[in-house]
């Protein structure tokens, strides 16, 4: 894999996961109460296809990193190990969610937590992304592989990440903020997410593009 390909993969990926992300999250705002199973269940999908494309996302960003300046390839390998985790992670707290709702004939209640998964989804979710989006941060600043941007906006939302993790502390009804699986800690953090990957995948896409009327120079 040479750096325009890495470029172009990482952006192209980073777009795949906004555009999955953005389809997403409006689902969690569609009921003022208990959402459906048929609404549970699609965004449930479309949030494992999100996932998946940040499998290959992190992936492509870790060659990216090893392309540019082999010396910060250790900020690349975290941002992809913690990447790989937290994908993980929330697909294993999809399935179980999954699993409940194809079990049961009725609409799920919000205020019941369904097999623990609000603390995936939660506190452990928000400090694992902001590992990662600080390992991003490094990376795209100290190898200027990137625009400036991009690293001061991974720091920031590594922060604001770091903010939900005590959420656990304050219930798990969804129609709360600050709750373990809130509004604020799960579908603003997710909306957030995938504005910033969109950008970033454009951005990366684009300089691909820029490198190869460089390198032709």
């Amino acid at each position: 894999m040479n750096e325009t390909f890495a470029r172009r993969l990482t952006g192209a990926a980073g777009i795949a996961t906004a555009a999955a992300l953005i389809i997403e999250v409006p689902l969690y705002f569609v009921y003022s109460g208990p959402p459906t199973d048929a609404n549970v269940l699609a965004r449930l999908l479309i949030g494992i296809v999100a996932l998946a494309f940040l499998v290959v996302f992190v992936t492509a960003f870790r060659e990216l990193v090893k392309h540019t300046n082999p010396a910060y390839e250790w900020a690349g390998s975290i941002a992809f190990a913690t990447g790989l985790v937290y994908a993980t992670i929330t697909l294993v707290s999809s399935g179980l969610e999954a699993g409940a709702v194809i079990a049961t004939d009725h609409r799920i209640d919000p205020t019941i937590t369904v097999n623990g998964t609000y603390i995936l989804y939660g506190s452990i979710s928000r400090l694992i992304l902001a590992f990662f989006l600080t390992a991003v941060g490094v990376a795209v600043t100290r190898t200027n592989l990137l625009p400036r941007w991009v690293g001061r906006s991974a720091y920031m939302l590594a922060a604001v990440n770091l903010l939900f993790v005590p959420s656990l502390f304050f219930g798990n009804t969804p129609a709360h903020f600050y709750a373990a699986n809130g509004w604020g800690t799960t579908a603003l953090m997710g909306a957030i997410l995938s504005y910033w990957l969109l950008a970033v995948g454009v951005s990366t896409y684009r300089s691909a593009s820029r490198r190869g009327v460089l390198a032709g120079a």
